[in-house]
């Protein structure tokens, strides 16, 4: 069996470390990269039997599937393309993982998700499937539903949990005050992106000065609890999470 993970950029990717952990290097998992979708879907048709697919390519990937599990229909994209007898099935291993870390959470918490792409869909589902009461905030409000970014800090105050889902780290994150952080009350922060965060240290160790119950879990934790889950669904066999989570701590 041969795996493998796409998108662009990706030669940052922590991606084939975590995989040979997980199965002590007997499976290969390599980088497709290329800009172009369409050119890694012909080289996954022809070498892989299931490949990882990230950003910007997870919404391109959903159209190729020819069966969807059910969280990627309410998701509406993909992170992993598997072949099976029946044909290519897609899987979205965001939800599976963002759902695993908040299985271990009160379920009456009110979760706020900054950001709407996949990332940001993937987590609000995650949140919605255990009942939790969900805000969603986009830079873009293309929905009643997604609340604009000047509610940021209102909304922030309100949650006890934030998922923080975009690319970029946005200006209402100074604005923050020690009000903000609600000084007594239990908060947890958990972002998506492990390689650019845009909570620094400055920005953590003000939020921990002012509520020393505030944990930040960086993106990290979100690329072990998603690997874990895609992992499995590749292979068929359970990865080892202690050997995965020791090459993350590493970096």
């Amino acid at each position: 069996m041969k795996f493998g993970l796409t998108g662009h950029p990706i030669e940052h990717s922590l991606s084939p470390a975590l995989f040979k952990a997980g199965y002590d290097g007997r499976y290969p998992y390599e980088l497709i990269v290329t800009p172009d979708f369409e050119e890694a879907y012909q080289i996954f048709l022809k070498e892989y039997d299931g490949i990882n697919v990230t950003a910007p390519f997870k919404e391109l990937a959903i159209q190729k599937a020819d069966i969807l599990s059910d969280e990627c229909k309410t998701v509406g994209a993909t992170n992993l393309l598997v072949k099976t007898p029946e044909g290519i099935k897609a899987y979205n291993s965001d939800f599976l993982g963002v759902r695993s870390w908040l299985s271990g959470v009160s379920r009456s918490v009110r979760v706020l998700i900054v950001g709407a792409g996949g990332a940001g869909k993937a987590a609000a589902a995650a949140a919605d499937s255990l009942g939790m009461e969900t805000v969603r905030m986009n830079r873009t409000q293309y929905s009643i539903d997604i609340k604009p970014l000047s509610q940021f800090r209102e909304e922030f105050r309100k949650a006890d949990i934030i998922i923080y889902c975009l690319p970029v780290r946005i200006e209402e994150l100074d604005a923050l005050s020690t009000e903000d952080f609600c000084p007594g009350k239990p908060k947890i922060i958990m972002e998506a992106n492990y390689r650019n965060p845009s909570f620094d240290e400055k920005l953590i160790r003000r939020m921990q000065e002012a509520n020393a119950m505030i944990r930040y879990t960086d993106g990290r934790t979100w690329l072990l609890h998603q690997a874990v889950e895609g992992y499995g669904i590749l292979t068929g066999e359970s990865p080892d999470k202690n050997r995965m989570e020791a090459v993350i701590n590493s970096k």
